[in-house]
């Protein structure tokens, strides 16, 4: 009886410790996930595909299993500004081009890192162009106006974004509009830094901004480096100490610049460089386990388009010629990318406010 005894107490403790595993497992899911949003601005189909005809890696684009499509079209035109692109991403509302987390009627709308903030999330932003143009500044401000630049900076007083890096140095100081924004910025527990994205060992009880340009940071073709993927690594190294989850927003805003110029150089150097930071996004997803990560595009910039090179003898169907159709942002449907958990309900085709909603209903469900 002994041998079965003994093979009865083993079969228990195996139990035992499957159910151990099945109630973290289950510990996990019930906690709301972390939200990354990556915003190619001026992003389409042939900015992604860019990446597979002029770097040698592998894109990031090639590891998503799930993708969707949105329209991008605004309240106010049938073509869409990053303004009003960025306010559907924040507050799930079609406004009128030129807004900043405000309706069609200029009413403010509570944003997602305002909601989240409320859950205990903590919150941060990242962009290569100024942190109060356009993209950015609809997930902290609410303005009638993009152009209100020194007001939106005001904005990041209220201290709903814990972690920010970019460029609008020229909005935050050394003008009479703010003269006194960066004192009362330290006031309100933000460190920060006008010099350098140092990496440091941070402080848990502060916020953390870098503002490292006058306007926005220089282009990659400038020699800016890795400041879009160190910053991300900074962001997720201090916002991953809060134990309720965060929200991080990630802007390759010059993609969207070098579309407006025309500039295929300029555009796909930027591409590549916002492909890193995908890569890294999906790293830290993968091993976390309780991380959504989104990848999208406000609007397509430039018209862009991978055509054949045009010779004497016609096309050459082998010889790839970056062309462009317009200096200002196109209406083509705009690819949306994710990867972790709930990933998949964001395939199908969708309105860009429908993105602020997918977003909001993850975080409901692990509550």
């Amino acid at each position: 009886m002994k041998p079965i005894v003994f093979s009865a107490f083993i079969i228990f403790l195996a139990s035992c410790g499957q159910r151990q595993k099945d109630e973290v497992k289950t510990e996990e899911k019930d906690k709301s996930p972390n939200i990354i949003l990556l915003i190619g601005d001026g992003m389409g189909l042939s900015q992604v595909s860019s990446t597979y005809y002029y770097q040698d890696a592998v894109p990031s684009f090639s590891r998503f299993k799930h993708i969707g499509l949105i329209n991008t079209t605004s309240a106010s035109h049938k073509i869409t500004d990053s303004a009003a692109g960025a306010t559907a991403f924040s507050c799930g509302k079609k406004s009128y081009n030129g807004a900043i987390g405000v309706d069609a009627d200029s009413t403010t709308v509570k944003s997602i890192t305002e909601i989240l903030k409320e859950l205990g999330y903590a919150n941060g932003l990242i962009s290569t162009s100024s942190i109060t143009h356009a993209t950015p500044a609809s997930f902290f401000a609410h303005v009638d106006s993009r152009g209100k630049e020194f007001e939106i900076a005001r904005a990041m007083n209220k201290g709903i974004i814990n972690f920010f890096a970019g460029g609008g140095k020229q909005f935050f100081k050394d003008s009479e509009e703010n003269k006194d924004l960066l004192q009362q910025l330290a006031n309100k527990n933000y460190v920060i830094d006008t010099n350098a994205l140092t990496k440091t060992s941070f402080d848990l009880s502060k916020n953390y901004g870098y503002l490292l340009a006058k306007g926005g940071m220089p282009k990659m073709t400038e020699g800016r480096g890795d400041f879009l993927l160190n910053a991300f690594e900074l962001a997720t190294m201090h916002l991953s100490t809060n134990d309720k989850g965060f929200f991080l927003m990630v802007e390759g805003s010059q993609i969207d610049w070098g579309g407006h110029n025309n500039d295929a150089e300029y555009l796909i150097e930027e591409m590549k460089d916002f492909d890193k930071v995908i890569h890294a996004a999906i790293d830290f997803a993968e091993k976390d386990g309780n991380t959504i990560v989104i990848v999208t595009a406000d609007h397509e910039t430039g018209g862009f388009s991978l055509s054949p090179k045009v010779t004497e003898d016609g096309n050459d169907y082998d010889q790839i010629e970056p062309t462009f159709s317009t200096t200002g942002h196109t209406t083509t449907l705009i690819p949306v990318f994710a990867y972790g958990v709930g990933a998949e309900k964001f395939s199908g085709v969708y309105q860009n406010t429908d993105i602020f909603y997918k977003m909001l209903e993850l975080v409901k469900e692990g509550k």
